[in-house]
């Protein structure tokens, strides 16, 4: 696929994620690999304004290569997976209600799917704790290392990270994880872990004033 139509289905899947409700406003990023980087959505535009220039060229070391927009503030949970898993080609985060859920829970689900079996590998993993999204290398790291070789991870009270060897696969893993994450919410009935006030308090002040402004 040449690239403006590998944008193009970057920004398609973005339009995807919003009519299904797996991301609201600007939360989420998807990005591709491409050449020694890979292609990802930027930081705070809407989707259903994106065109295919609008997205940003990052090389594998985090360097904005091409693009006039600020990369995702989450480009280090993209960029470290891909330098670990070069069978990877493809990269969903979202927020879908169930397995955001899950991901507050904070426990890895077990391979309850043969789906999860499938297209993720077996259990879904959980990072060990809560990184605020302003710690953008620190939470890039947690994931990466949290991964392992699975194609799917919950990021502690914030959401899902989904893999693929393709977005198409990436897109469909988004939906087993959420499946899987249904299925153990509604049946463990497990209590979920809010996040420290401290943290709270970052992150609305992150958000107010840092969000879309740094990289």
């Amino acid at each position: 696929m040449e690239e403006t139509a590998l944008r193009q289905s970057v920004i398609d899947a973005c339009l995807e994620l919003t009519d299904i409700g797996f991301v609201y406003g600007t939360w989420g990023n998807i990005s591709v690999r491409w050449e020694d980087g890979m292609i990802i959505t930027p930081s705070r535009i809407s989707y259903e304004q994106l065109k295919p220039e609008d997205l940003v060229y990052v090389s594998i070391d985090g360097r904005t290569v091409r693009g006039y927009n600020t990369a995702s503030s989450e480009k280090e949970i993209h960029r470290l997976i891909y330098a670990a898993r070069p069978e990877i080609n493809a990269i969903v985060h979202c927020h879908s209600a169930y397995a955001t859920a899950a991901a507050d829970i904070g426990d890895a689900i077990p391979p309850i799917t043969e789906e999860m079996c499938q297209l993720i590998g077996g259990e879904i993993p959980a990072t060990s704790r809560f990184v605020p999204s302003s710690h953008h290398k620190e939470l890039g790291l947690e994931a990466s290392k949290s991964i392992g070789d699975k194609n799917a991870l919950l990021l502690r009270n914030h959401g899902p990270v989904c893999c693929g060897r393709d977005l198409a696969e990436a897109m469909i893993t988004c939906r087993v994880t959420e499946k899987a994450a249904k299925i153990y919410v509604v049946t463990t009935r497990k209590e979920p872990a809010p996040i420290d006030p401290e943290w709270v308090a970052d992150g609305r002040d992150y958000f107010l004033n840092r969000y879309g402004k740094e990289n």
